[in-house]
């Protein structure tokens, strides 16, 4: 009978993770729309090419090693007990990171036949929830640069970000053995750090190389505002993106698991779902808190925009993403009033570093994520003080101080290597297209469009019927 249950659990779990990477591609599909409707027509072509070949990228270099980074350094390495952790199941050689369901041979890889059989059904599906962070993580960049920046610089910062240094925030913070979770009691359920901070961090410093776009700033220094070309795809895109989100929130739970499994710290004999870390929660929780930190958003953001929708709804993400950190334990009062407050000071945080450090954010991103999530993880070192971070004895207890702490590095993890790396290729020329390519419109300066060869289609053809 335990051998059938923990069976059924496996390929229960197995097809729940399956479930969450479709839901979450829909993000993506929410990018792509979103970002098309801010862009002015002649980027249209570039911006959604852009963000679209990130996934692909990101999808392989995350293959090939962001899996492998999760396991290996979640001791920092050396920061606790040991350096790096063996993890044969997570190198792109392993017959476990493959289609090879006939078992594996003594000495192949360093697990037990019961941990081969589990990894079988496990890894892939795993590996494409945690790859779907990775891309998600790249992407929240892309919108922010979009109309100036080179699709190449992009793409070498997206597999930067999405394959090397956000899945070593998530080794550090977000893993049950992680050394912020063990040390400072680092707690970020839903990753308003570990994804949107380190990913506003990266945006921020791409922008303050890249610098506005051409006629964004008028000649004393004031903002102009570029508002987006369709209002109806942005709110279309971000819908998608609220939809993607439950996947994302659903992947980062455990769908089921034995008090065994966890210790049997806290759970006593129950058999239950957790969050990231291994610690009791359900659905039904995030439920109320996903709706309620949304709701909270969308109507601040409502009321301080003055019902300007672009603001409204990408209010209504920064509710959920502020409220991420610690919507497994919040009441869902909490996280409807988190999820207002913050997004109102990201919102004026956003227009006065707009007016005061000439930052251009086409869509908001270092504010909705980078600000939203960084907040969103300090508001949780306070609400949360004292509660358990993990299921397992001797880890430090949830602290202001702690998730302070946790919240800075994950934004220097995102800003300083895409700095140095912007730099590097602004010193080269390969940042930003010219400024006659940009005004003229990359679409029809780079690529050859379809509605460009119409267009010349369509000049022949009148000049046959003059002649």
């Amino acid at each position: 009978m335990e051998g059938n249950l923990n069976a059924l659990t496996t390929v229960f779990t197995e097809f729940y993770y399956w479930v969450t990477i479709v839901m979450m591609f829909l993000i993506h599909v929410g990018f792509c729309t979103y970002e098309v409707g801010v862009a002015r027509r002649r980027h249209h072509l570039k911006t959604l090419m852009k963000n679209a070949m990130a996934i692909p990228l990101v999808t392989i270099t995350f293959y090939f090693f962001g899996w492998w980074i999760y396991f290996a350094f979640v001791n920092g390495p050396g920061i606790v007990d040991g350096g790096l952790i063996q993890s044969n199941f997570a190198e792109p050689w392993s017959p476990l990171m493959s289609a090879h369901l006939s078992g594996v041979n003594p000495g192949e890889v360093d697990v037990t036949p019961a941990e081969a059989a589990y990894w079988h059904r496990i890894n892939g599906v795993f590996w494409g929830a945690f790859l779907l962070f990775s891309i998600t993580t790249a992407s929240i960049i892309s919108g922010a640069i979009i109309e100036r920046a080179r699709s190449g610089a992009f793409w070498i910062v997206a597999v930067l970000i999405g394959s090397v240094m956000w899945i070593l925030d998530a080794s550090w913070g977000w893993h049950p053995q992680g050394w912020m979770v063990r040390l400072w009691g680092y707690h970020d359920a839903y990753a308003s750090g570990v994804v949107h901070a380190i990913a506003g961090g990266a945006a921020l410093a791409f922008l303050i190389v890249l610098g506005p776009r051409v006629g964004k700033f008028r000649a004393d220094g004031t903002p102009r505002d570029i508002p987006p070309h369709n209002v109806w795809l942005v709110t279309v895109g971000l819908f998608l993106i609220y939809t993607g989100f439950w996947g994302f929130y659903a992947a980062c739970n455990i769908p089921i698991i034995s008090p065994e499994g966890i210790a049997g710290q806290i759970t006593g004999t129950t058999w239950t779902a957790t969050n990231i870390y291994l610690t009791p929660t359900s659905l039904s929780a995030i439920t109320f808190n996903f709706l309620m930190s949304l709701s909270g958003g969308m109507m601040a953001g409502y009321i301080i925009s003055k019902g300007d929708p672009f603001w409204t709804f990408s209010m209504g993400l920064c509710g959920v993403i502020s409220a991420s950190a610690g919507n497994d334990l919040y009441h869902p009062i909490q996280a409807m009033l988190i999820g207002a407050v913050v997004p109102c000071i990201a919102y004026k945080l956003h227009y006065f570093v707009e007016r005061r450090f000439k930052l251009d954010d086409a869509v908001g991103a270092v504010a909705v994520h980078g600000y939203g999530g960084f907040m969103g993880v300090v508001v949780a070192g306070f609400v949360l003080w004292g509660v358990p971070s993990s299921p397992y004895e001797g880890f430090a207890q949830i602290n202001p101080l702690g998730n302070f702490a946790g919240a800075v590095v994950m934004v220097l993890l995102g800003f300083v290597p895409t700095f140095i790396v912007c730099k590097i290729l602004n010193s080269f020329g390969l940042l930003r297209v010219p400024a006659k390519v940009e005004l003229e419109g990359v679409d029809f300066a780079i690529h050859k469009t379809f509605e460009a060869t119409v267009r010349e289609v369509m000049a022949a053809e009148k000049a046959l019927v003059n002649k």
